[in-house]
């Protein structure tokens, strides 16, 4: 495993990040466990949560993946060799302010988190996604005082339009306080508008860290759907139908991963995320598994390097108006 800096800071996080959305919902605890170990095993340091994670599964009231990280943190006693980042913003609990990215909330979300983790600090600390209902100066003092108070040490955003993200940086700046250093966007070799358009010259500019979710489009790059056949066993796989089926270019880009992977002796996931790691603000994509077996493919990107001829033939594939039109 190599390690990049996150963005400008002096945070040195492995390429890969591992995504823990699935813990506690389609991984149980003891899945979850060997997860964790195996990517520790590997070197890799940088692990991705959210509060929220997995409120939507039946039973599941929000936080389970948080207190499954605690316990396995505790348990091998390495909470010194781990980035944590989690993340703050979606409804926790019942009220007006049980959600979102006021004081109170994020101040009273923080402990929660902090408790679940079985931590005093959090490494990187998210706003999940921005909140038009709260003045981005109240947001980023919170911020600012949980850095100072050494509850938090650094602070990223995710899901931020760039007028947004914009504004956030100069309110920073403006003030002197702590800035977002990282964004988490959707982006993939099948989604690249939303990000490429504005959002990445933008973090280019300010040397914002990128650690890209979903980076292979909910499973679509793994090679496993195939034009007229039978949809495979998958929770995702009828919003990948509804999603990809009929765009002409996301099948172009699915064969030239195909291609190159089968001339590297690779597979398409593994190229998927190295045609990611080849562009110039990506920190990190941040990988999800169910099993040890599909995290231990997905590591096989780690340390993979493209041609600038592969990286050109993906871009080709896949550009045009897919890509800023997604």
């Amino acid at each position: 495993m190599e390690y990049r800096t996150l963005g400008r800071t002096g945070l040195h996080v492995s390429e890969l990040c591992l995504g823990t959305m699935q813990f506690g919902w389609t991984a149980d605890e003891a899945t979850s466990f060997a997860i964790l170990d195996a990517f520790f095993e590997a070197g890799g340091n940088f692990i991705d949560t959210a509060d929220i994670y997995s409120a939507w599964a039946p039973g599941n009231p929000g936080g389970v993946s948080e207190e499954i990280i605690g316990r396995w943190m505790k348990a091998r006693g390495n909470r010194r060799q781990i980035v944590l980042a989690t993340k703050v913003r979606g409804r926790m609990w019942a009220g007006p302010n049980g959600e979102g990215l006021s004081r109170k909330h994020i101040v009273e979300a923080v402990e929660d988190s902090l408790r679940r983790l079985q931590t005093d600090y959090i490494d990187l600390y998210q706003a999940h996604a921005f909140d038009p209902t709260t003045p981005i100066e109240e947001t980023m003092r919170a911020f600012e005082d949980l850095v100072r108070q050494g509850k938090v040490l650094y602070v990223g955003a995710s899901n931020y339009p760039a007028w947004r993200l914009a504004e956030a940086l100069a309110v920073s700046e403006h003030h002197g306080w702590v800035r977002y250093e990282s964004l988490q966007p959707h982006y993939n070799l099948v989604h690249r508008g939303e990000f490429e358009r504005e959002l990445k010259p933008l973090c280019e500019h300010h040397g914002l860290g990128v650690i890209p979710y979903s980076p292979l489009a909910g499973g679509f790059l793994t090679g496993k759907y195939r034009r007229g056949e039978p949809l495979p066993a998958s929770v995702r796989a009828d919003s990948i139908r509804r999603r990809y089926f009929e765009s002409e270019t996301a099948w172009n880009a699915l064969e030239a991963l195909r291609r190159i992977a089968d001339e590297r002796g690779k597979t398409p996931a593994q190229v998927a995320l190295a045609w990611l790691l080849s562009r110039p603000p990506i920190t990190a994509p941040i990988v999800g598994a169910n099993t040890v077996a599909q995290l231990e493919e997905l590591l096989g990107a780690a340390g993979l390097r493209l041609t600038p001829e592969e990286v050109g033939l993906l871009d080709a594939a896949s550009g045009g108006t897919f890509a800023w039109n997604d």
